[in-house]
């Protein structure tokens, strides 16, 4: 049987766009061995006019003005700026989307970023190529996400779900999956103390995972100052991600406390198994990977505009708190170790709120409409059969 052709569209703009596509593509090929062929395209990189092919590597720096951004946001967000801006971009960008999908012949496209979504749909004269978009926003999703020609749209929340009634994709078209993350977020989790092991962390200290992202972005060096100066025995990790910088000046820092400093780290899921809560912007990727391994959160920064909503989530579904300064994270850390039964009941509260088979129920979609996969109606549900 010939091969089904995926195509991903994403970039690497912030937003976990890249790890949600390869949550997918890792559930599509161990879901269903031998019946994709999947490329992933990093669009703006490669085709994009300039300067937008520039934005990936302009992002760091542009997140780095979060009042700017925020203008920039609230300025461009709403389903009439958006029908707008996509009129007029359109032309800018006709040339390089129609070469794109002229190049790379596929039987369902996918995009997880909002910037592809308007040019797809202007562009595909599809005939009967199916195109989802997968939104890798929590909830203040930006009006670029939404466009009623999408054959579905893959939304994380029920948050989402509305936003996206509200820029007009009809209800039908809409489903509420959850954010996909790689698999060994979602494994059934281990005893602490095995993970700790591995790490070399001390067995009978709390021990507090403080992260900024895969830019190491925020008051790291100050929250972790913070942290390190409570008059209480915990041990605190720290992640500085690409931030070498960053990196070099908490490891020359001279600390009180137990402390484990990291760069860029691949093995996130076993850092957040391993700790008792953690400390981060208000990232969806992080956040999700979070609540998979019932982690609870103490969130410290945010992006202004798309991640106002990710604190909402946290807050109003009590997965953890919001603490915008090093002395408010570090009065909340105190707080947690001083009342381990909240910690343990918010760790509860996290593992309820955990959709665990997000990137399966989207290989699962992407399979039934290529006919990879059938369903049929029983009494007591649908059962979907490979053919």
């Amino acid at each position: 049987m010939k091969k089904k052709q995926v195509l991903i569209l994403f970039s690497d703009t912030g937003g976990g766009h890249r790890s949600a596509a390869e949550a997918v593509v890792e559930a599509l090929e161990m879901n269903y061995p031998k019946q994709f062929e999947i490329k992933m395209l990093d669009v703006l990189k490669e085709y994009a006019p300039r300067p937008l092919n520039h934005l990936p590597s302009l992002y760091p720096d542009m997140v780095r003005f979060p009042a700017l951004w925020e203008m920039g946001y609230r300025l461009t967000d709403g389903p009439h700026r958006v029908s707008a801006i996509n009129r007029t971009g359109w032309p800018y960008v006709r040339r390089a989307v129609r070469r794109m999908l002229a190049e790379h012949q596929a039987d369902i496209v996918v995009s997880v970023h909002p910037l592809f979504v308007a040019p797809f749909c202007y562009a595909s004269k599809r005939g009967d190529m199916p195109f989802f978009v997968l939104v890798t926003d929590l909830v203040s999703t930006h009006s670029l996400w939404y466009h009623p020609e999408a054959d579905l749209t893959l939304v994380p929340t029920k948050e989402a779900r509305v936003r996206a009634i509200q820029n007009g994709v009809p209800a039908d078209k809409i489903q509420v999956t959850g954010l996909p993350v790689a698999r060994r977020f979602s494994e059934p989790v281990c005893e602490r103390d095995t993970y700790r092991q591995a790490l070399g962390w001390p067995p009978d200290l709390p021990m507090v995972l403080l992260v900024g992202g895969g830019e190491g972005m925020g008051p790291i060096l100050a929250t972790a100052s913070a942290i390190a100066e409570l008059d209480c025995e915990l041990g605190l990790a720290i992640v500085a991600g690409r931030n070498t910088g960053l990196e070099q000046r908490l490891k020359s820092h001279e600390w009180d406390k137990s402390v484990f400093v990291y760069g860029f780290e691949h093995r996130m899921s076993e850092l957040m198994r391993a700790a008792d809560m953690i400390v981060t912007k208000a990232g969806p990727g992080t956040i999700t990977e979070a609540i998979n391994a019932h982690l609870p959160l103490v969130l410290y920064s945010r992006l202004p505009g798309q991640e106002d909503g990710n604190v909402d989530f946290v807050i109003n579904h009590e997965l953890g708190v919001w603490a915008p300064d090093p002395d408010q994270a570090s009065k909340a850390v105190r707080r947690w170790i001083d009342e381990p039964e909240d910690l343990k009941a918010t760790a509860r509260r996290c593992a309820a709120a955990a959709k665990p088979d997000a990137a399966d129920r989207i290989a699962e979609k992407i399979a039934i409409r290529l006919g990879v996969v059938k369903k049929l109606p029983e009494q007591d549900g649908i059962v979907h059969l490979r053919t």
